[in-house]
């Protein structure tokens, strides 16, 4: 399994490498399939969050599937061992769903409670640095391929508008709500193979979800 480490405002020491390495036995041994992991490790200068001033987040892709999982702490040892225990948890859903497939049983999502972060560290983005002369229609405009990512800052304010690729199948509601349990997201996008509509699942309350659909006048006009 490729193993690649990478720092965040930060530089990685050859002891927290050393540490990763001995530790992603945990994965191999969960899902023997897995071909890479991405490791990166992000310092938060803010002297007020020095509690959770390293983060660490796990990215793993095992066949098609991409399990994710992220954790803060004071250093940065103890952020990887909390995200690892995440990831293990989330890496055995994907081997128990995949057992009871094969036998024909239904296994639904099960809701985990985990904090959205913005900066998804997924692996195979092939992003842009920002240009500050650019434009926010600029950054929505132009052409990207697969696993491409631009990113635009908006004039001379902090705002950064970041747009990716991603090809998807057509998927199920109940494929979408585990796909969105695995990346540790309240929230997935993805096409309804069942009304061919751009479809949002998103977390609500304790164990409920919703899922919100899109859809333009005319095709709904033409559907009357």
């Amino acid at each position: 399994m490729e193993i690649v480490i990478t720092g965040r405002h930060t530089q990685i020491k050859q002891r927290f490498r050393d540490v990763v390495d001995s530790k992603m036995n945990r994965v191999t041994a969960i899902a023997p399939d897995a071909q890479r992991i991405q490791v990166v490790l992000t310092h938060e200068g803010n002297p007020r969050q020095a509690d959770s001033a390293k983060r660490v987040e796990l990215t793993v892709q095992a066949g098609k599937t991409v399990i994710r999982a992220e954790a803060s702490s004071a250093d940065e040892f103890s952020a990887l061992d909390m995200a690892l225990d995440k990831l293990t948890q989330r890496l055995r859903r994907v081997r128990d769903r995949r057992k009871n497939h094969r036998r024909g049983l239904e296994h639904p999502p099960v809701p985990v409670d985990l904090p959205v972060d913005d900066h998804s560290g997924d692996q195979g983005d092939q992003s842009r640095e920002p240009n500050p002369d650019n434009s926010a229609q600029t950054a929505v405009a132009s052409d990207l391929e697969p696993g491409q990512s631009v990113e635009v800052q908006v004039g001379d304010t902090p705002i950064v508008i970041r747009r990716k690729l991603h090809i998807a199948e057509p998927m199920s509601i109940d494929e979408a709500l585990y796909e969105m349990e695995l990346i540790g997201h309240d929230f997935f996008l993805f096409v309804n193979k069942e009304t061919n509509r751009p479809s949002v699942v998103y977390r609500r309350h304790g164990w409920s979800y919703g899922v919100f659909e899109i859809d333009t006048p005319e095709h709904v006009g033409r559907k009357q």
